[in-house]
């Protein structure tokens, strides 16, 4: 990864370049700081920075041969150590080594921005708890034994020296504190109060600040096509947290698919369409579960924002501008005499979904349903 890939962090990056052209690189640091300001990147485009063969003035080549393996998270000197856990590929003993390929996957297609949720999801560990066990400190032990393949330095990058126990850490404080030369640890953490305090003693911090606001624009533009407008709004609520920033596009993203889907299955509400219901519950039974799921929820938002309309509670109104224009012509049919059971329909089929009932049937049900309900008269209007 180079460092003009990593969003901002200007200031870092240089401190960076500096060690290295001063030769004062330290062998243990620790990146620390939320995901979503790219500790990770940052702790990847200074490995690459180090091994690079034809370095610049400010950041890598990109082009030698450490630089396209590195780009590829392959070179041999380069090692990783992330939480892992007992899966149908690693049974009683997970080992980073065995999830290399999901975790190369994981960092390249997310820019090396992500979550451990993201890391669960990839290594598909269901709710088990990921750790970092006593055997993977001694198998980077061993490997660091060894002498380099390639480069001059050997560097194991860390992600997440939070989930070391105290066996794992332990296991590895000696190398910590007297490393073989040329031997780097790059740990990259999101909270202090979580590591071991033996471990973290041992390591040099680089606090990581949230990314700049103008920076974290312009990449909001660059990468989902924003206006300089939007970008700027949603940089300004992220507090310079990249992953909060890319969460705030996809919902907006989402929530206009949604939008769309509501209003025309609507349409065909009123009209009592069948066929086109029908349809309906066809097209959406392809967006998978969980999207079908926040669908639901999608619909139980503009429930009750059609509630909040009828009975006048402006303050309390959470509608986007195209839902308000919306609402004017459908909050009508929301009413005190259908809105109890329009909710628990809802509701009842994001149960059903949840536990793998047919989609198909389940939306198809909801609209005939719902068609009935939105013909109920709302006795207290005079």
């Amino acid at each position: 990864m180079l460092f003009k890939q990593v969003i901002g962090q200007n200031e870092i990056k240089s401190r960076l370049v500096n060690a290295v052209k001063e030769d004062r690189i330290s062998h243990a640091q620790l990146f620390l700081g939320k995901p979503g300001t790219g500790n990770l990147a940052l702790a990847l485009a200074y490995a690459q920075y180090i091994m690079c063969e034809n370095k610049t003035g400010e950041d890598s080549c990109g082009v030698c041969d450490s630089c396209v393996k590195h780009n590829k998270l392959i070179h041999p000197d380069l090692h990783f150590i992330f939480p892992t856990a007992n899966t149908d590929k690693a049974k009683g003993k997970p080992l980073s080594d065995l999830f290399l390929t999901e975790w190369r996957e994981l960092v390249l297609e997310n820019n090396a921005y992500f979550t451990l949720n993201q890391l669960q999801d990839k290594l598909d560990t269901e709710n088990k708890s990921l750790l970092i066990p006593e055997r993977e400190s001694t198998e980077i032990i061993k490997k660091l034994s060894l002498k380099s393949y390639e480069s001059e330095y050997k560097i194991v990058v860390v992600w997440m020296p939070e989930k070391f126990n105290n066996d794992s850490a332990n296991k590895l404080l000696k190398i910590l504190e007297e490393p073989e030369p040329k031997t780097l640890f790059l740990m990259v953490a999101q909270d202090s109060g979580l590591i071991i305090p033996t471990l973290l003693s041992r390591t040099q911090v680089l606090k990581i600040s949230p990314i700049d606001e103008k920076s974290l624009s312009e990449s909001l533009m660059n990468q989902f096509q924003l206006s300089e407008q939007q970008a700027s709004q949603i940089a300004s609520q992220s507090d310079g947290d990249f992953l909060e920033a890319k969460s705030c596009v996809e919902t907006s993203e989402t929530e206009k698919q949604f939008y769309s889907l509501f209003t025309e299955w609507m349409r065909s509400a009123f009209k009592a369409d069948v066929i086109s219901l029908i349809q309906f519950s066809e097209e959406i039974s392809k967006l998978g579960r969980e999207k079908q799921k926040q669908f639901i929820q999608y619909c139980l938002h503009l429930i009750r924002e059609s509630l909040i309309n009828n009975y006048g509670t402006e303050n309390l109104n959470k509608s986007s501008n195209n839902e308000k224009q919306f609402l004017v012509n459908f909050a009508p049919f929301i009413h005190g005499e259908n809105c109890i059971n329009a909710i628990e329909l809802f509701e009842n089929a994001h149960y059903h979904i949840e536990r793998n009932g047919n989609s198909k049937i389940i939306f198809l049900d909801i609209s005939l349903k719902f068609t009935k309900l939105l013909r109920v008269k709302n006795s207290y209007v005079e």
